[in-house]
């Protein structure tokens, strides 16, 4: 995909029943900026909480690597506080 580069999304999450437990959920996949980096990962996001609900399969990662693995029934995802940058692998030694 030219001009696309990986991103992380980084979504802060609370436990619905206990809004004291905090979390992160990440998201990670190609786009060609931050502003559409936050929408696919809504969109997946959005996918596969519909599937759940319906009580069929998440979909896997879509052709361009982003998808939601890992879905946390009970927790509410806080997206107007969501960010996203560059993708930073976390065992590179870089």
């Amino acid at each position: 995909m030219p001009n696309h580069r990986f991103f992380e999304v980084d979504v802060p999450i609370h436990n619905a029943a206990n809004p004291d437990l905090r979390g992160l959920h990440v998201f990670t996949g190609e786009a060609d900026s931050p502003t559409t980096a936050l929408r696919r990962a809504h969109e997946v996001y959005d996918a596969a909480l519909t599937a759940h609900t319906a009580g069929l399969e998440i979909p896997g990662k879509q052709p361009d690597s982003w998808g939601a693995r890992g879905l946390r029934p009970g927790w509410a995802l806080e997206w107007p506080a969501a960010k996203a940058g560059p993708w930073r692998n976390p065992v590179s030694t870089q």
